[in-house]
This record gives structure tokens, C-alpha cells and sequence, in this order.
């Protein structure tokens, strides 16, 4: 199944342009333990609905952004730059598109 993604650098692409980096997911503390860093790497929500997640435009302007996708229809809903929190505006040209560490 093919769809499109509004790269937040380069526009509406087609969805094979694009590597998927999995869901977001919260970061444990600093120094989780191991059933904390267990549940981290390994589990994830798998939502049938809208769900945030990890892209990266490997045939475009190779940049990590995030996107909130429906998953049950595919309609993507937002892209945008990563941002540390919701409340942070998205960082500008200037700053790099990559996250520390995306949740595969």
C-alpha cells in the first residue's frame, strides 16, 4: 500500500522515499533499571488509531522528523521537526533534524 508524507523540509512525498523509525516512545530515566530499560526497547503501544512516530527522508533531505499517523487508514495527520517537548516550539533551519535515539 502506497501513501504520501508531507516531508516538514521537502513537502508531500511518496511514502518508499521514506525509512520508518517506529513509534515514540518515553525515554526511562537516567539510569533505568532493567525491567524499565526492557520495556523501553522492546514493547510497544501498537495503537489501531493515531500514533506519534519516528521518520526519516532517506531519498530526500535525509532528515529524522515525526509524524502523527492513523494507522488504521494510513492519513497522516502532522509532520514536523523534533521538538524536546509538546510545548517547545520546533527548532529551526539551523538545527539538526535528528533525535538522540529513535524508538526502533
Amino acid at each position: 500500500m502506497s501513501f504520501l508524507i508531507p516531508c516538514p523540509n521537502c513537502g508531500s512525498r511518496d511514502v518508499n522515499e521514506f525509512a520508518y523509525g517506529g513509534e515514540i516512545a518515553v525515554r526511562p530515566e537516567a539510569r533505568p533499571n532493567v525491567r524499565e530499560l526492557g520495556s523501553y526497547l522492546y514493547f510497544r503501544r501498537n495503537v489501531a488509531g493515531v500514533q506519534r512516530e519516528w521518520w526519516f527522508h532517506r531519498l530526500g533531505c535525509e532528515a529524522w522528523f515525526q509524524a502523527e499517523r492513523d494507522t488504521r487508514t494510513n492519513e497522516v495527520l502532522l509532520t514536523e521537526r523534533p521538538r524536546a517537548s509538546r510545548d517547545e516550539a520546533p527548532p529551526g533551519p539551523e538545527a539538526p533534524a535528528l533525535p538522540d535515539t529513535p524508538a526502533v
